[in-house]
């Protein structure tokens, strides 16, 4: 797989597709038609090829950049951004990927802009309804994926342990040592223990 699906719904997938947001030089995982294509077959949107251009590739960056932004709105507790949610609610008006039933099975094949429509949609229902409560963006600084914190108790700090939740726990456990090995400099090992008291 091109791509990494750990944020508990694909449209925060896909707006996981640009990677760490706050460094100088993100990671964009659409590059091209092909990267898109991999994206809607590998997040399970659609089942078959989804033959794309360039023009959806912008398109679908697009998409995600306003969608991201409402997303950050939510978490802050602020107004969405007005061109933002035109282009979101604009595109979800528009025909989405409709299953089909054959005798495989259910089937989904769809246009880039059916496909891009879809994720629109799903942005419209989370944000819109009770799972936008379980919005979090990852607490790694360096990565910006925003999940849904399905855990008990909410208390879930990363968007997958692999990679951020093994980062800050290793960070953390190497602070941890740190203070501990300037806690035994030799000036403190010659003071008197305090567990004699």
């Amino acid at each position: 797989m091109v791509h990494v699906f750990k944020c508990g719904a694909p449209v925060l997938d896909f707006v996981g597709t640009l990677r760490a947001r706050r460094n100088a030089v993100p990671t964009e995982m659409l590059t091209s038609p092909e990267s898109l294509e991999a994206w809607f077959r590998e997040s399970g949107l659609v089942d078959g090829d989804t033959p794309c251009k360039p023009s959806d590739v912008e398109r679908a960056i697009a998409l995600r950049e306003a969608v991201y932004l409402l997303l950050v709105a939510t978490l802050a507790g602020d107004d969405y951004d007005a061109a933002a949610l035109e282009l979101v609610n604009g595109t979800a008006r528009t025909p989405s990927a409709v299953p089909q039933l054959t005798r495989e099975g259910r089937r989904v094949d769809a246009t880039p802009q059916q496909a891009l429509s879809s994720i629109a949609r799903e942005a419209v229902r989370l944000l819109g309804g009770p799972e936008a409560a379980l919005l979090k963006e990852c607490s790694r600084p360096e990565c910006t994926q925003v999940y849904l914190d399905r855990s008990h108790g909410g208390r879930r700090e990363w968007c997958a342990m692999d990679p951020c939740g093994n980062r800050i726990k290793a960070a953390a456990y190497r602070a941890r040592k740190r203070t501990e090995a300037r806690g035994a400099s030799p000036a403190r090992a010659a003071s008197p223990s305090r567990s004699r008291r």
